[in-house]
């Protein structure tokens, strides 16, 4: 019986900890900024929901759109992969944003009340730590 009993509690207390790593994105508020003179976009998830802005000024209020339980899944794997303390030290592995090759983008992830922030890099070509993170949150923009 104490072996039942120990087996029933590993697996319980070990789900319980998959389910509070997966909620933990869920308190996350994750911007991706891409911007040039003539272009702009903002993408912010929060809860499984994404909001994209066009608009540098910030008239437009696009509405949010609930993201796909599978696009969700994705993207709360590669939020687990993420080490945010170290994204302000990721070097950008392109400089064409320096001569107007790419847009300026920004990753800016706020975690329990604590920003945690990239130094800018080329839009679409984010530093490799990153880079199948960063396309997820793109994704949602394309298929705008």
């Amino acid at each position: 019986m104490k072996i039942l009993s120990l087996l029933f509690l590993t697996i319980f207390l070990g789900k319980s900890c998959d389910s509070a790593k997966a909620q933990d994105i869920e308190t996350a508020v994750i911007e991706y900024e891409a911007n040039t003179r003539g272009f702009y976009q903002k993408i912010t998830v929060k809860n499984q929901m994404v909001t994209i802005s066009k608009d540098r000024d910030g008239y437009d209020k696009p509405a949010p759109k609930k993201i796909s339980d599978a696009d969700w899944k994705e993207l709360v794997e590669c939020f687990k992969t993420l080490e945010l303390d170290s994204l302000a030290t990721l070097k950008a592995p392109t400089e064409k944003r320096f001569y107007d090759g790419a847009a300026i983008a920004h990753l800016k992830i706020t975690y329990k009340d604590k920003p945690y922030e990239t130094t800018s890099f080329d839009h679409g070509f984010p530093p490799k730590q990153i880079k199948k993170f960063v396309n997820k949150i793109n994704s949602f923009a394309k298929k705008e």
